[in-house]
């Protein structure tokens, strides 16, 4: 029981809060509870959760704000919870570090089965090989990924990424120079089985972008949009 997952629910409903408590218990999962975003802030950086579901909309301190301050320090994957009518606040979700998102009401096991997936990626991403004579590593020009590490270095300083931003990065760098479009992006990183905002791969691509060009323009250039189609990782001729 020690290992089992543990996941933090942030919402103001206490309804919602014990409904996706009790369906995550049945899976042996530990859940902590916050009723505002000040308080799931305070849970979410002194302990170490493996999955955070943040509702969008609650007085005070919002889903947003909570999820900017998280990943200011953490890179734990988060589902945000949103209304119907939240889409523009959806898309700003994603542009602060949101993983995934749900749309009010939901089904509680769709709520596990969004868990479930998102604990897959992140403890597949998270992985280290202790065989050194197998290292799990991609080398490039200007980009070394360190997949055993789950460490990207471009020109030769590490880059912060996020759970999902590193599953994005390793998953093109593996095909160079084939063409992805978004819905296969989406069921292949995101491991969705069921439809997704494609905005979604959007939003992540111009992220990554953003902290690899901080660090090192030629590698960010290595994420080529093919428009009207998707992505493509391009290794430069040099």
């Amino acid at each position: 029981m020690e290992n089992n997952p543990r996941i933090l629910v942030v919402d103001d409903e206490d309804r919602i809060r014990r409904l996706v408590r009790m369906y995550l218990e049945r899976e042996e999962y530990f859940v902590d509870e916050a009723e505002d975003g000040e308080q799931g802030l305070k849970l979410a950086l002194e302990n170490n959760y493996d999955v955070i579901l943040l509702d969008l909309m609650m007085p005070g301190k919002d889903g947003l704000e909570v999820c900017k301050e998280i990943r200011e320090q953490k890179a734990t994957p988060v589902i945000m919870l949103t209304a119907k009518g939240e889409e523009a606040n959806r898309i700003q979700g994603f542009e602060v570090g949101t993983d995934d998102y749900i749309v009010k009401p939901f089904s509680p096991r769709e709520v596990v089965l969004r868990v479930k997936a998102l604990l897959r990626r992140s403890s597949s991403a998270t992985f280290v090989n202790t065989n050194n004579s197998s290292k799990d590593m991609l080398e490039f020009t200007h980009l070394l990924i360190d997949n055993d590490a789950h460490r990207v270095l471009a020109d030769g300083t590490e880059v912060g990424l996020t759970p999902k931003e590193y599953e994005l990065l390793y998953f093109l760098a593996k095909a160079p120079d084939k063409v992805f479009d978004r819905e296969q992006l989406l069921k292949e990183v995101w491991k969705y089985e069921f439809f997704g905002d494609l905005r979604t791969v959007d939003t992540h691509v111009k992220r990554l972008r953003e902290k690899l060009n901080k660090v090192s323009k030629e590698a960010a250039k290595m994420i080529v949009t093919v428009w009207g189609v998707g992505y493509k990782f391009e290794v430069a001729n040099d």
